[in-house]
């Protein structure tokens, strides 16, 4: 095992030299057997003060230089939670969930297990307006016009929800489009493509769906140039977070609502593939991995590489110290969770037995519309 960590350490330097001209990538040699054994020992406390939850979906006056928005949050379970109830409860997606706890039973996850909520983000690299689809973290941000603060800082609006996203053989294209119709109580016309495949799975389809309950557009839909393609809600919000659609993007009942309102027709949409991010807070440089799509092949400490090197120079922080092991055990974890990557940073452990302890709010009522389905 010293030896395996010896060559990913290697590999991890060699990689980042190239592509990070003058970054040091420094992890004491005893050290490295303390950092890949601590998640087994570091955890929140049982008898931490509970405190409220954090606002996860709506963040407001957010300085638009911003790279990272939200905090990492931790629950403790009580016997009857499950992931589904978990992930709708706190606005995350299911996958999401499951990643950001490995070896965690989503069924049955037993009584006081600790529950790491991945309720933080990094934004990816794109332009702050408009809506913004990032596919393998299957989240949404959107963005309110810009304003000048009583500072002169540009600040934004940002509002950030789970999706669900096309499966492998139906995925949701990547690329540019805007907003052309709204639609409240929708009908569903399935195309034959989209026919066929459920009629190969013993699910048949009629050629119109009406609204109502069995109709898998929800309630609200948001029609895109992209033909074919469309953000709505769904009758089945336990698939929200994962890969289920025929390649439209789903959200949970009471997310979209909230969102439809607040989209003008012709809004901008712009739709990512980003499994890796990198971005700042408070002078900390921060990774952030989620596993890439099914049918995405690339090099993950490859594409780490690249996006350290370019926050580096965004920031002009070309001699930082960043930790070689920390990096590798993101990446290997995919957690999808934002972990601080300094050599005088938290490890990754440390950073999570850190997190905000709150209150289980999983069986108490949602603050949903009228209009959401409760499925």
């Amino acid at each position: 095992m010293a030896a395996q960590r010896k060559v990913l350490l290697s590999i991890a330097i060699t990689s980042f030299a190239s592509l990070a001209a003058g970054c040091v990538f420094v992890v004491p040699e005893d050290q490295l057997a303390g950092q890949f054994a601590a998640a087994e020992t570091l955890g929140p406390r049982h008898d931490a003060e509970r405190l409220p939850p954090l606002e996860t979906r709506r963040f407001e006056n957010v300085a638009e230089s911003t790279e990272i928005v939200g905090d990492v949050q931790v629950i403790f379970a009580r016997y009857e939670n499950t992931f589904a109830k978990i992930a709708r409860a706190y606005d995350i997606g299911y996958n999401a969930l499951r990643r950001a706890n490995p070896g965690v039973d989503d069924w049955l996850p037993g009584e006081g297990t600790p529950i790491y909520l991945p309720t933080s983000s990094i934004l990816p690299s794109a332009p702050r307006e408009g809506i913004l689809i990032n596919l393998p973290a299957m989240r949404l941000y959107h963005f309110e016009p810009a304003r000048d603060s009583d500072e002169g800082e540009r600040e934004v609006t940002i509002t950030m929800h789970p999706i669900g996203i096309g499966r492998e053989g139906w995925s949701t294209p990547t690329g540019e489009a805007t907003v052309t119709e709204k639609l409240v109580d929708p009908t569903w016309y399935p195309s034959e493509a989209v026919r066929r495949d459920h009629a190969e799975r013993g699910e048949p389809l009629p050629a119109v769906v009406p609204p109502g309950p069995d109709n898998p557009l929800g309630r609200h839909a948001m029609l895109l140039s992209i033909p074919g393609y469309l953000i709505h809600g769904t009758n089945k919000p336990s698939g929200v977070g994962m890969r289920v659609s025929a390649g439209c993007i789903r959200m949970y009942p009471e997310d979209i609502e909230a969102l439809f309102g607040r989209v003008p027709r012709g809004t901008k949409v712009r739709i990512v593939n980003e499994p890796v991010l990198a971005g700042w807070r408070d002078g900390e440089l921060y990774l952030e991995v989620h596993p890439p799509l099914d049918e995405d092949e690339r090099d993950l400490m490859e594409e780490a590489s690249r996006v350290i090197a370019a926050a580096l120079e965004r920031a002009g922080q070309a001699g930082v110290e960043l930790d070689a092991a920390a990096i590798q055990r993101v990446v290997d974890e995919r957690r999808g969770i934002p972990f601080p990557i300094g050599v005088a940073s938290r490890s990754p452990a440390e950073y999570l037995a850190a997190a905000r302890v709150v209150v289980n709010t999983v069986d108490e009522p949602r603050p949903e519309t009228a209009a959401a389905l409760d499925q």
